[in-house]
């Protein structure tokens, strides 16, 4: 097999088959799709048995006690036979083309991961947000030379494809709600050439009431996960890109986790997320103005940010966080 999809499944039974019809009709041929139900309640399990039994030599599924996302990506992880692993949420959908595109591009560039762009679509799939990966960069990315990649791209690990050596020694966390920040820049780390394409692949649905709508204490694995890549990070043949290092602090440890903030509606959370935020910045010597001046893409991050958003940011910044929860 070229590329095994792992597809992990919770209680999705009204986006299942949509997610599945997107991937049995691949134009890439040599694919297997791992199917695993994480412990679904509803008739999620009743669409995978139909789809494994009209594409049963492409569906490969599997049914385990519910363990979580990571759990179920790790458990696909295990049982992989392609030269390149891929990961759809299920309640996602992906052109046609995508892992056509992506493991040629991988061969054709010798890369060791592959990344599309993607857009967030609604309950009709009208596109509510386009979310560019990698802009003003070439097909064919050297990290030597533009290692700017590590603290600039999202760290999705749904719009990308992956040599399956990668993961050798390396899973997801199991129970860190944000599994994605820790494990996908330690993969980046281990590779030299990355490849990607402009196309718009990746459909990412946001349902209102998922879990990533629940902003609790659980944001903080946002820091948790910075701290455990930047062990790897140490370790990895860029440990001496420190720029870059302070760069992904920034952006993830300080902008992603001040976003995620912004919605927990808890006061007494709040207040020790902000305490734990304070502490990150103190603890990595991160000043306010390489805050202001971080740039993202060759641009200055915090001004390109919509006006809302940018003074959100300012006011935290500034200790106004009171101010900033009543105008919120």
């Amino acid at each position: 097999m070229k590329i095994s999809v792992i597809v992990p499944v919770y209680n999705v039974e009204n986006y299942l088959e949509k997610c599945l019809n997107s991937l049995v009709n691949q134009t890439l041929e040599e694919i297997e799709i791992l199917v695993i139900n994480d412990g679904s309640t509803d008739n999620s399990q009743k669409i995978i048995d139909d789809f494994q039994e009209k594409f049963s030599q492409k569906i490969k599924a599997f049914s385990k006690e519910n363990g979580g996302l990571s759990d179920a990506r790790n458990f696909g992880i295990d049982r992989a036979s392609g030269d390149f692993l891929a990961f759809v949420d299920s309640d996602d959908y992906v052109s046609e083309t995508m892992l056509q595109e992506m493991y040629d591009l991988a061969i054709k560039n010798n890369a060791e991961m592959v990344i599309c762009n993607l857009q967030k679509v609604d309950e009709k799939g009208n596109v509510t947000q386009t979310l560019r990966q990698i802009p003003n960069m070439p097909e064919k990315i050297d990290l030597e030379k533009n290692f700017s990649v590590f603290s600039d791209i999202s760290y999705f690990a749904c719009n990308k494809i992956f040599k399956r050596e990668l993961f050798d020694g390396k899973r997801f966390q199991k129970g860190m709600h944000f599994e994605d920040i820790e494990l996908i820049p330690q993969i980046l780390l281990q590779c030299k050439t990355i490849a990607k394409t402009d196309a718009f692949h990746y459909q990412y649905f946001e349902r209102s009431h998922s879990i990533s709508k629940s902003h609790t204490e659980r944001g903080l694995d946002i820091l948790k996960a910075v701290e455990n890549v930047e062990k790897s990070f140490e370790n990895s043949i860029y440990s001496s890109r420190r720029k870059e290092l302070k760069g992904f602090q920034i952006l993830e440890g300080v902008y992603t986790f001040l976003a995620y903030m912004a919605f927990v509606k808890d006061e007494r959370v709040f207040n020790k997320m902000n305490l734990q935020l304070k502490k990150f910045i103190k603890e990595r010597d991160i000043s306010l103005k390489e805050i202001f001046i971080y740039k993202r893409f060759g641009r200055n991050y915090l001004l390109s940010l919509p006006y809302k958003k940018m003074i959100y940011y300012l006011l935290c910044f500034f200790g106004l966080e009171t101010l900033m929860r009543k105008i919120l």
